[in-house]
């Protein structure tokens, strides 16, 4: 690396990080489909105690359900039945991520996925599986603001921006953690590990070993359903 490089790295700030974070589609798709639910939560009204529940329950749920989406479909092993084989969009989009941690356009969530199935159900959740319209208004608002500070936080990581404070730096060497010693731990984003304690994911990183596979997520593993399984 050129001198000029480690020093354009050095300098990065919040602003350049800012900058380049709205150049992406995904921000955009999140905030509009957030702006979107904010006006409709107002011209629907109906607050009720209920409506100051759903932020309180969400936030101490996001942690794990990072964790659930990482290890159970970020981090999908492609499956074979008979002549077809299930590997999903984000799945591919997240084994490329990991092969090239700096590459930015796959640190953000692939834009089809959300165009095609993660947007629209998450819509639907909130319209369809809550007792009112109000309180699934105020669920999509937690969501869409949930999921721009999940991308903001994962970009930023992965981004040349240096921590600051020691709460973001212990978001960012956890995270790190996952992608540059081994991919089968440390599996949240937006916070220090949270989910990664309760759910026994978060050893003292002097006790683990530096993973072969880390950035060839299942390369040590067959193909399940192949044939000779």
């Amino acid at each position: 690396m050129t001198t000029t490089a480690r020093r354009a790295r050095k300098d990065f700030t919040l602003t350049d990080a800012l900058r380049q974070f709205w150049k992406h589609p995904s921000p955009w798709m999140i905030g509009a489909t957030l702006v979107a639910a904010v006006i409709a939560r107002i011209a629907v009204g109906d607050w009720q105690l209920t409506d100051a529940m759903v932020p309180v329950v969400m936030l101490a749920l996001f942690p794990f359900f990072e964790w659930i989406i990482h290890v159970f479909v970020l981090h999908w092993k492609p499956k074979r039945l008979g002549s077809l084989t299930v590997d999903p969009l984000l799945a591919r989009e997240h084994r490329a991520h990991h092969s090239d941690p700096r590459d930015v356009p796959l640190i953000f969530i692939p834009w089809k996925s959300l165009a095609t199935w993660v947007l629209p159900l998450t819509v639907a959740v909130g319209l369809l599986a809550f007792p009112r319209l109000g309180m699934g208004l105020t669920y999509l608002v937690c969501i869409g603001t949930l999921g721009l500070v999940y991308e903001w936080t994962h970009y930023l990581i992965h981004s040349d921006y240096k921590p600051k404070t020691a709460l973001y730096r212990a978001i960012w060497r956890n995270h790190r953690h996952h992608h540059f010693k081994n991919e089968h731990y440390w599996f949240t984003v937006t916070s220090s590990g949270t989910a990664d304690r309760v759910l026994g994911t978060c050893p003292d990183p002097a006790a683990v070993q530096n993973s072969p596979t880390v950035k060839n997520l299942h390369a040590d593993a067959q193909l399940v359903g192949a044939p000779g399984d």
